[in-house]
């Protein structure tokens, strides 16, 4: 298990964390979201052992100290994956994997890489040299490679972000469903609401040095504490609650999801079109609720200017103000 507990780092003066705790079991995978700057990436390092923190991280009862007392920083059973990849250029992929095994079971070596060449779909690279790769493909490489010596504990700092969407999402569900059947724990720092929402046990927002938020992604989408939060994950919408419901002269907020305000042709709530935009399955219309630009979503484009009814669960709204 990991646990941080009163981990802070600052930087020039300026608090980059304050305060940090939570624990990590074995084979878990946590998520960790929030805005460019709000010591994501920072987290991973303190972690690692790059930077060194005054507060205490632990790895089962081995505590784990930064560059202050190790010379060369990490632990044999961490591996930590950043956004530069550092391969080895005029080595051919399956070379890089396997830079860091044993050459003294070659045989046992080979069926390795090859195992994880698989796992991060690059087998019909195997004898290109790094150097020849895309940004995409390296980033696959470097992290085959960090998988190479089973870690306990896998450290990602934005793990998909040079790789094409057509091919990021099958590689994303072959990754986690390998972690989970070696029980390795992972964190990920990450910009991306997929990998919080479909792949994390436990996702963490970060803002303004400090643990923001902190729960299931289930209960982070459906209940988000705040319009910061619920941004995070997309496109969000901040009404004052009369506005969608009449009989209401309430001025409290309620957040809501595009998908959540549906169109109803008879609603007294009304909103004016100002764009369609094509979304794949179904298009994001932006409109005009008494001076309030909100998003909903259509099945198809609507025109501008047209004029449309609107509305959202009674229930839903009374979850949502419960928070």
């Amino acid at each position: 298990m990991l646990k941080l507990k009163n981990v802070s780092f600052t930087y020039d003066k300026n608090p980059v964390l304050k305060s940090i705790d939570f624990q990590l079991k074995k084979g878990e995978n946590l998520s960790i979201i929030g805005e460019s700057g709000c010591g994501k990436s920072t987290l991973l390092k303190l972690i690692y052992g790059l930077l060194h923190t005054d507060g205490e991280i632990f790895w089962e009862d081995k505590e784990l100290l930064g560059p202050n007392f190790n010379l060369v920083p990490g632990e044999p059973f961490i591996k930590y994956l950043a956004q530069d990849f550092d391969l080895m250029g005029p080595l051919s992929v399956a070379d890089n994997i396997g830079k860091h095994l044993s050459n003294q079971f070659p045989k046992k070596k080979k069926n390795r890489v090859k195992e994880l060449m698989e796992v991060v779909e690059m087998a019909e690279l195997a004898t290109t040299k790094a150097n020849l790769l895309s940004g995409g493909q390296q980033q696959r490489v470097a992290l085959a490679r960090a998988l190479a010596k089973k870690p306990e504990l896998l450290l990602l700092d934005e793990p998909f972000s040079h790789i094409d969407h057509f091919r990021k999402n099958n590689l994303r569900r072959r990754l986690f469903a390998y972690l989970k059947e070696q029980n390795i724990a992972c964190i990920v720092a990450t910009h991306d609401s997929t990998d919080a929402l479909s792949f994390a046990d436990e996702t963490i927002v970060l803002k303004n040095a400090q643990i923001y938020a902190q729960d299931t992604p289930e209960n982070l989408y459906q209940n988000p504490p705040n319009k910061y939060v619920a941004s995070l994950f997309g496109d969000v919408n901040e009404i004052i609650l009369k506005q969608i419901l009449p009989e209401n002269n309430s001025k409290k907020h309620v957040i809501l999801y595009p998908e959540e305000i549906k169109i109803k042709r008879n609603s007294a709530i009304k909103a004016k079109v100002l764009k369609s935009w094509f979304r794949g399955d179904s298009y994001q219309i932006e409109a005009d609720l008494n001076g309030k630009i909100i998003f909903f979503k259509s099945l198809k484009a609507l025109p501008k200017d047209k004029i449309v009814g609107i509305s959202v669960n009674k229930k839903l709204i009374k979850e949502r103000l419960k928070n």
